[in-house]
């Protein structure tokens, strides 16, 4: 299919200096894309071309004859990622930036329009390119992105396993802790097997199970229904396909992290033992640890808060070679959104509250802040301060922002986490807790003695 060709409106670009003299903007859509080149490089410098690959093709061989050399386009869902694969292996520099970076003047909209603001915007200087990974970082991100959705899935399929019990009002799930342990599943197998003694099930039980054999044998007496052991088989059957196809994520995310340079040579460190820390059920099923250290040459579960499945979408996400994109640890924190968005307006700041930002990494380094509030370290002190005095959203928040920093400090200049840079701040902390229990103490008419 030939590109529908468009006559340019006539109306000037406003005299701004131009930087860019060979650069294009690009309307992308579902369906068609809007093109626009430097009015002078085409008698018709708009045009809509379809999206089948042979017309992407044919959009990048007219770029090439324009003589364009950038191009800018709104990361529109995924719709961008085809074209922008093609001009990238074609040696066009591509501007991914953010629409509302972009937004036209109130007005008509259209689409012709919008690819002609692209193009001045970026002919003049005025657009910055989105973050966006290497290829090969790109390509682990992709499927750790689809591990997480079929994880997601199977944490359906087990509520779903939840409703179909409970509507044989066998209450099996409210006695033991995981319907999908090594009890939990015993006794389902048993029960698709066709198994409906309640003692013959219970005689499953693990010995880590804290319930007794009688209140499990009391929970599996039920109504056993056809049309709900129907449905117990087929979501059950759904839920083990969810776990292979899991595994074969992993085993796919393994081999494309040993393809990554090696930045460290041999294993990291041994890991500190915490007593309250115990494996995530959803964790990879392969040594993360070792694999995202040689990556990135630096430990970073040594971090506290940072397990090994947060290190692994981190590395996902961002690459080894994130910290060249973001001149500072601000510049990264405000990429996050973790940082306060000052609104200033005649003198006066009258907002202050961060951006909303959808980013993956952020989301991790919320979990990672969040799992700080047991943790006995500065770090877990620190975190506990802030939301006695803050709430717990903004201290999340708070935290976060400071785990991005040492993030950033970290890969940046390669250098391992040493905790006795924190140590200066967590003695200063301990004279404050002194102080406020002394002073405490004194209104009470106590003294605090020390022990020897």
């Amino acid at each position: 299919m030939s590109p529908r060709k468009i006559r340019s409106p006539q109306a000037g670009a406003p005299p701004l200096p131009t930087l860019h003299p060979h650069a294009a903007g690009i309307d992308i859509g579902a369906r068609e894309i809007y093109v626009a080149v430097p009015p002078g490089s085409c008698p018709r410098p708009v045009r809509a071309f379809p999206t089948f690959t042979a017309d992407l093709l044919a959009l990048r061989e007219w770029l090439r004859e324009c003589g364009v050399t950038t191009v800018a386009m709104e990361s529109t869902g995924v719709y961008w990622i085809p074209l922008f694969q093609l001009l990238e292996a074609a040696g066009i520099e591509v501007c991914l930036v953010n629409a509302r970076h972009c937004q036209n003047l109130p007005g008509r909209k259209t689409d012709v329009q919008d690819c002609q603001w692209l193009q001045h915007l970026h002919a003049v200087g005025l657009l910055r390119g989105s973050f966006r990974p290497a290829g090969q970082v790109c390509a682990v991100r992709a499927i750790l992105r689809h591990r997480d959705a079929l994880v997601r899935g199977a944490s359906r399929c087990v509520s779903h396993l939840h409703k179909s019990l409970t509507q044989m009002n066998v209450q099996l799930h409210h006695v033991i802790s995981d319907l999908t342990g090594v009890t939990g599943l015993a006794i389902l197998e048993a029960i698709l097997a066709g198994e409906r003694d309640p003692q013959k099930l219970a005689a499953l039980k693990d010995h880590r199970i804290k319930a007794s054999r009688e209140v499990i044998a009391k929970s599996l007496q039920g109504d056993w229904r056809p049309e709900h052991l129907f449905t117990l088989r087929q979501t059950y059957a759904l839920w083990r396909q969810h776990q292979t196809l899991i595994a074969e994520c992993d085993a796919q995310i393994e081999q494309m992290l040993r393809g990554f340079d090696a930045r460290a040579d041999g294993p990291p460190a041994a890991a500190a033992k915490t007593s309250h820390r115990k494996p995530q059920r959803n964790e990879p099923q392969f040594d993360a640890r070792t694999e995202c250290h040689r990556v990135l040459g630096v430990d970073l579960t040594a971090v506290p808060g940072f397990a090994a499945p947060t290190v692994l979408t981190l590395v996902g996400e961002l690459g080894p070679e994130f910290a060249a994109k973001f001149p500072t640890a601000k510049h990264f924190g405000s990429w996050l959104g973790l940082c306060p968005d000052n609104r200033i307006t005649g003198g006066k700041i009258y907002r202050v509250k961060t951006r909303d930002v959808k980013s993956r990494v952020a989301e991790a380094l919320r979990l990672a802040a969040q799992s700080l509030w047991q943790a006995k370290n500065y770090f877990g002190d620190l975190y506990r301060r802030w939301k006695a005095r803050l709430g717990s959203p903004k201290a999340i928040t708070a935290m976060a922002h400071k785990l991005a920093r040492i993030l950033w400090h970290l890969l940046k200049f390669k250098e391992p986490f040493n905790p006795e840079v924190f140590a200066q701040a967590e003695e200063k902390l301990k004279r404050k807790q002194l102080a406020r229990l002394q002073t405490l103490a004194a209104n009470l008419n106590y003294q605090l003695v020390p022990n020897p």
